[in-house]
């Protein structure tokens, strides 16, 4: 079992950087795949981007492509989310969560993951 707890969210203005962080807990965080996820207020959660156990492989949502960057270190037990030229409509609680493989795969879907952490508001003003 793994515990993820967010950091780095807060509030800042539209075209912005942000770099949110997710510790892991335990000895066994290279057998996870990663992920953040984002739910805004009324809206359902969604997927914004994924990495594989050990980086090979990284996944993004279209809507943030290109201004978000997933990465990750094994030896910290971290998973990041820097996030660049921010919008309005990022804003959003984020997520990571965490998906025990030996694949090395990313994944998009919530249901994939089994461990979440207590997520990080992001608020973007215009």
């Amino acid at each position: 079992q793994v515990q993820l707890v967010e950091s780095g969210g807060g509030l800042v203005q539209a075209g912005g950087s942000l770099r949110l962080s997710c510790a892991a807990s335990g000895r066994t965080f290279s057998t996870y795949a990663m992920g953040w996820f984002r739910q805004a207020p009324g809206k359902e959660r969604e997927f914004v981007a994924a990495i594989s156990r050990r980086s090979t492989n990284t996944y993004y949502a279209d809507s943030v492509k290109g201004r978000f960057t997933i990465s990750r270190d094994n030896a910290k037990n971290t998973v990041w989310l820097q996030m660049n030229s921010l919008k309005p409509e990022d804003t959003a609680v984020y997520y990571c969560a965490a998906h025990p493989t030996p694949y090395y795969s990313t994944y998009t879907r919530d249901r994939d993951y089994d461990y979440w952490g207590q997520g990080t508001q992001v608020t973007v003003s215009s």
